[in-house]
Formats: C-alpha cells, sequence, structure tokens
C-alpha cells in the first residue's frame, strides 16, 4: 500500500464498521417492532460529533450506557476526587476493549480512547474552538481522530504493515 491508499483504506473502513453497526441496529429495532417490542435507538450519526464526548454519547448508546451504570458509577461515585473520576473513566474504556475483543489491540484500543477522553475533560474549556468555524472543524478533527484511534485495532495481522503505509 502506498500512502493514499493507506488513507483511503482506513477511511473506508471507518465508514464500513459505522454501516455495519448502524445498520444490523436499525434491523433489529425494525423486527422487533414485527413483534411490538420497542427497542432504543442505538445510534446517533456519531460521525457528527463535535467532539470525543459528543461521539460516544451518539455511538453504540446502549453499550454507553450499560458501561455508565455497571462500570463507571461502580468506580466514581460524586465527591470522590478528580483522580478517581479519570480512573472510573479509564476503567471504563478498558472493560469497553475487552468487551469488542479479548486481544490486546482492543484493549490497547479501550485504554487510548479512556486516554483521549481523559485529556479532553482535563482540557475543558482551553479545547474549545471559535463559533464561526469551531463545529466543522471539531467535527472534522474528531472525526479523523476517530479514524486514526479507532479503525487500526480492528486490523488482522496485516496491521503492521498497514500502520508503516501511514509513516
Amino acid at each position: 500500500l502506498n500512502l493514499l491508499e493507506a488513507w483511503l483504506v482506513q477511511y473506508s473502513y471507518t465508514f464500513q464498521l459505522y454501516f455495519d453497526f448502524s445498520a444490523y441496529s436499525d434491523m433489529a429495532i425494525g423486527l422487533a417492532l414485527m413483534f411490538n417490542i420497542v427497542l432504543p435507538i442505538n445510534f446517533r450519526s456519531p460521525y457528527k460529533g463535535t467532539s470525543i464526548i459528543n461521539l460516544w454519547q451518539r455511538w453504540h448508546i446502549t453499550l454507553s450506557r450499560f458501561l455508565g451504570d455497571y462500570v463507571f458509577r461502580s468506580v466514581y461515585r460524586k465527591g470522590s476526587g478528580s483522580t478517581t473520576f479519570y480512573f472510573a473513566i479509564m476503567a471504563t474504556f478498558l472493560v469497553s476493549g475487552f468487551w469488542h475483543g479479548a486481544g490486546w489491540t482492543f484493549i490497547v484500543w479501550g485504554g487510548l480512547h479512556g486516554i483521549i477522553l481523559c485529556a479532553y475533560r482535563a482540557l475543558g474549556d482551553k479545547f474549545t474552538l471559535p463559533k464561526i468555524w469551531g463545529r466543522a472543524l471539531a467535527t472534522l478533527f474528531f472525526f479523523h481522530l476517530v479514524c486514526q484511534c479507532l479503525d487500526r485495532f480492528g486490523c488482522d495481522t496485516s496491521f503492521h504493515h498497514f500502520v508503516q503505509c501511514f509513516f
């Protein structure tokens, strides 16, 4: 692969993941409605998210809610302090990585997203962009960040070759 092909593969894989997950969620909702069962919405255009927090509020909503209720809130109690808060974020994303697959790449994927989310929370208002071009630029930035951090960890044995194409 050359550099252009590697970028094309990466962005294509990003959209493949989104369309696969969104489609099976929509199919499950539709099939459930045939049996008069109402399932919750699971995706709300996550790639339109303007922050990493916003992306995770839109992506795999039911899993995020489950992990928030049973992992994050089990570790963090209001008033526990910022160290416990960041530890709870990391624990939640490491569990999320393990849930996606028992391989180390998925654990690293969860840890990386946890680090990004912790950094975003720590920076707070320092990370906001001017309102005129901020929303579009933030959406583009976080979409690209997700492409860089999310998708490489789903690769198989050609992962190292794939990463080498970018550098």
